[in-house]
């Protein structure tokens, strides 16, 4: 009758792995931390199948002895925890033999281990959390983790894995967040055995170039401040980087990633009006502050921190990027020099409230009688009283040049030939008629002025707006819009039809992509080159472009691609018909907003083009292209 029971060991740990253990992303940066911990100058990854085939991380660390390697495996066993308090005062990362049960119980695992000060290593099999063997092997010093066949036990985890070349930009972005923290590590990653990244200890900033290219470490200005309360160091971008989708965007604690939507809004705060509303900066901040303001273990991936006096960091953070973005000249540089620390004091129970100094003189009377002005100074009037001032400083404050004074009709007469109205002579004396008698035949030639170049029945109202009658409606369209339209409905067509048109550079425009973003190009070069894009790499970060749909303006291309992109990162778990408008969508309004004045002819064909448009109505993301005006309604209007 009884209804409560203990979990076993096995479903006790698959219950932990549904927390620590998300993707195979999660699994690499629980080994890659361990590593980190164990004193490693040197870490490999390598993976297969996104992740779920094989996963294997090996360092050179301090490995671990037989009894070691064997309790490693069981739960809540570790090295690095002793009482509730060492919880509150980390300096890890990962907590060797916290995560390796989880990850164990959902795959088949192999750990080869050995410590510096012996011959012989030792290999541990562990399958769906079942210990199978512990045999002595001979491996070089340091740690290897094998995980195979990720959630080959848990059927449906697996099946809602995301594609392998999804999981494996998850689990890329994992390894540069572990890399960008501790640049005096090497790394090497290495995607189906295809080397990805080798990077070798280096500052940071070689680091960023390293994971992020050179474009952006050379576009990049240092912050450092040290505070009271927290040390800033690290990099923010150039307002010439911004973007609208940046992924280049990271906050360090005490060497461990974390998000934090409040500090964001601190850096971008420090931005307003610098760059357009709708882009970011790249950063890469790192914070150095005491353990015991702060509290990892709020969340099982601890990417969320929780943190003590948040306001004065915000306050901090922000001041620090003003400060760097201060030297550009581009926001008031705020003055550090005066006191370097930036001390902002910490108010606590107890401590004693000292009031600032005014350094206001209490004796100080604003009546006092002054001394009298020195001979030869100006006579304005004094401070003891208006009387005074009236009888002696009223006439220096009229004095008259008596030259000027003499002259009074002869400046007159100057004042009236200046405002004479003066013609040239071949000004048509009947113009001046009709100016004077305010005649409306000035202002109809204005008008027919602006009708040039406009094609029959379409009246050019602006740069952007032309009028037309079309079906018994005056319509008002709005010229930059229709072209979105219609390049838009061009793409959609050209997608899976192999319909492209594509329009040569005479020199090729390279541009320097990191390896999330080089993978990502992969996935959808299918799409890109069915919309005229022609490119190829040079087997690392380089890429070179070859041609471009006619349309595209050439000299944004870079931002055009990483926008597209990152657009379609975003887009992963949408159907694939989805990601292709979005992509033409993009397209399209990247094509439509060059604002180049069109010919006669090219106004006529768009708007005959746009009227055959499946929309006529609205681009692709919503906004209004015409507006109608019907018969009736003109009707109404004029009470006919």
């Amino acid at each position: 009758m009884d209804k409560i029971r203990v979990l076993s060991d096995g479903v006790a740990n698959q219950i932990a792995a549904g927390e620590v253990v998300r993707r195979p992303a999660s699994v690499v940066k629980e080994l890659m931390e361990n590593a980190v911990d164990a004193g490693s100058s040197s870490i490999t990854v390598n993976f297969k199948d996104g992740g779920r085939t094989l996963i294997q991380v090996v360092d050179n660390g301090c490995g671990m002895s037989e009894n070691d390697a064997r309790l490693a495996f069981e739960r809540h066993a570790t090295s690095k925890i002793q009482t509730t308090e060492d919880l509150y005062r980390l300096t890890t990362f990962g907590f060797r033999g916290e995560a390796l049960p989880s990850i164990a119980s959902v795959s088949e695992t192999e750990l080869r281990t050995r410590p510096c000060d012996r011959e012989l290593g030792t290999r541990v099999v562990i399958q769906g959390g079942t210990f199978l063997e512990q045999t002595p092997i001979q491996i070089p010093q340091g740690t290897q983790l094998l995980v195979k066949n990720l959630f080959y036990n848990v059927p449906a985890r697996r099946k809602f894995l995301k594609e392998a070349h999804v999981e494996a930009r998850h689990l890329t972005a994992e390894f540069q967040r572990v890399a960008l923290c501790n640049p005096h590590i090497a790394f090497l990653l290495y995607n189906n055995d295809n080397p990805v990244y080798t990077l070798p200890a280096a500052n940071l900033r070689q680091r960023i170039a390293g994971v992020h290219g050179k474009s952006l470490a050379n576009h990049l200005l240092e912050v450092s401040v040290d505070t009271s309360i927290v040390r800033i160091e690290g990099f923010v971008g150039h307002p010439a980087v911004a973007r609208k989708t940046n992924k280049e965007q990271y906050f360090f604690v005490n060497g461990r990633y974390f998000r934090s939507p409040y500090f964001h809004k601190a850096v971008l705060k420090a931005y307003e009006k610098v760059i357009a509303p709708d882009t970011q900066p790249p950063y890469f901040l790192y914070l150095t502050l005491d353990t015991d303001r702060i509290d990892v273990n709020v969340h099982p991936s601890k990417t969320e921190i929780k943190f003590d006096d948040e306001q004065a960091m915000w306050q901090i953070l922000n001041a620090a990027v003003r400060e760097s973005l201060g030297k550009l000249g581009v926001v008031p540089l705020m003055d550090f020099e005066v006191d370097p620390s930036l001390d902002i004091p910490i108010y606590r129970e107890g401590t004693p409230v000292k009031m600032p100094e005014t350094g206001a003189n209490p004796d100080f009377n604003p009546f006092a009688q002054e001394r009298e002005p020195k001979s030869g100074s100006r006579n304005f009037p004094s401070s003891r009283g208006i009387s005074s001032g009236v009888q002696k400083g009223w006439q220096s404050l009229y004095e008259v040049d008596p030259v000027v004074a003499s002259e009074p009709d002869r400046r007159e007469s100057d004042t009236r030939e200046n405002l004479d109205p003066v013609f040239p002579e071949e000004v048509d004396s009947s113009l001046i008629e009709f100016i004077d008698e305010g005649a409306s035949e000035p202002l109809q030639g204005m008008l027919e002025m602006e009708t040039e170049g406009a094609p029959a029945g379409v009246l050019r109202w602006n740069d952007r707006r032309y009028v037309t009658v079309r079906e018994g409606e005056l319509m008002v369209v709005d010229i930059d819009r229709a072209r979105e339209r219609v390049f838009y409905e061009r793409y959609m067509r050209m997608l899976g039809n192999n319909a492209a048109v594509s329009q040569q550079l005479l020199f090729p425009e390279r541009i320097e992509l990191d390896a999330d973003d080089m993978a990502v190009l992969n996935a959808m070069s299918e799409q890109l080159q069915e919309l005229g894009f022609e490119f190829r790499s040079d087997g690392t970060s380089g890429l070179e472009v070859t041609g471009v749909p006619p349309e595209l303006p050439v000299g944004r291309l870079e931002e055009i691609l990483r926008e597209s992109i990152g657009r379609f990162r975003e887009d992963t778990a949408s159907p694939r018909e989805e990601r292709l408008q979005h992509l033409a969508a993009l397209m399209a309004r990247q094509g439509a907003s060059t604002h180049q004045p069109l010919s006669e002819e090219a106004v006529a064909s768009l708007l005959e083009e746009l009227f055959g448009c499946e929309n006529q109505n609205y681009t692709p993301h919503g906004q209004t292209i015409m507006v109608r005006i019907s018969g009736a309604e003109l009707a109404q209007r004029f009470k006919s």
